[in-house]
């Protein structure tokens, strides 16, 4: 989540912390993390838009038997990420019995000092962290528990095939930096320079993928892939908590005709919607991020009706 990785250079300008674990679980067994039943544990918050790209994947491919998960408290203190099994949506820590998310790291590295981020992919026989990059653990999924998806449709599945990665790459690389990244950026910035060319960069980016979407379903065309699942967090947060929480109030997503009936169209397939939890959403971002909002209070509104039709599948 991205107050675990709150940066400011001398600008005022936001700047993300890099992910500490970077190995990947291999299908045929290069690494020292084979693809296994029961192995792996995604640590996760349902607030926070890097772990909810794992949950989709995770339910896409109809490993949800496979890849066990733990979630924490939607409140983060200065003592870091929680689990509190006693509030509605949240869980122990199954795998290890810790408390805190710190101690995790702590279990796979005594001597780590770097940020302590979520998501994380956990391998519970080794006892240390996988991979920290949701990015990463997302192609993890796609690609190398093929063997033990639920059906022969989410085993075919492939959320990033090889004759679309190149427009992936590219959508992935501006849609992170305007859209995903780029609400932080403005949500955080300290000089009314740095918010006003963030905002920009957002509204932009929005304008671009608005465009895209007047001519094609999905991002990349007919199918889902990748990019759709990195901006679905974002969009389905935005006009809840990024409009007032973070000032990125130049238009609502509901003022962009495609992209709003883009979003309803990911919403009401059941790994998208079933997987968004507005109440973890609008209780973390509203009241752990203090210098944005010292008092926490939490936001009633707005009223956003996600099963709506939206015809999309009609259009394309």
């Amino acid at each position: 989540m991205a107050n675990d990785s709150k940066l400011s250079n001398d600008k005022g300008e936001f700047i993300r912390a890099t992910s500490s674990f970077r190995n990947w679980v291999k299908a045929d067994g290069s690494s020292p993390f084979p693809a296994e039943k029961n192995r792996y544990h995604l640590y996760v918050s349902l607030s926070c838009p890097w772990a909810h790209r794992t949950l989709i994947t995770r339910k896409l491919k109809g490993l949800e038997n496979i890849i066990t998960v733990d979630i924490v408290d939607w409140l983060r203190t200065s003592a870091g990420w929680r689990f509190s099994p006693e509030k509605p949506g949240c869980t122990a820590d199954t795998v290890n019995g810790k408390e805190y998310v710190e101690e995790i790291y702590k279990l796979a590295d005594p001597l780590y000092t770097g940020r302590v981020t979520i998501p994380i992919l956990y391998d519970k026989i080794a006892k240390t962290i996988v991979n920290n990059e949701s990015s990463e653990i997302i192609r993890i999924l796609n690609s190398e528990f093929n063997a033990l998806c639920a059906t022969s449709q989410q085993r075919d599945l492939d959320l990033y095939p090889q004759e679309v990665r190149q427009e992936i790459n590219a959508l992935n690389g501006w849609i992170y930096s305007q859209i995903n990244n780029g609400v932080y950026r403005a949500g955080f910035a300290t000089t009314q320079e740095a918010y006003d060319n963030a905002v920009d960069d957002v509204f932009d980016g929005l304008n671009k993928v608005e465009a895209i979407l007047s001519k094609r379903r999905y991002l990349t065309g007919d199918q889902i892939t990748e990019a759709d699942i990195r901006i679905f967090p974002s969009l389905v947060r935005f006009d809840t908590v990024y409009v007032q929480h973070f000032k990125c109030n130049i238009r609502r997503i509901i003022d962009y005709p495609n992209i709003w009936g883009y979003l309803r169209d990911l919403y009401q397939i059941p790994e998208f919607g079933s997987t968004v939890h507005m109440e973890h959403i609008k209780k973390s971002y509203m009241m752990s991020m203090e210098n944005i909002n010292p008092n926490g209070v939490v936001a009633k509104g707005p009223e956003i009706d996600f099963n709506t039709y939206h015809g999309r599948d009609k259009l394309y």
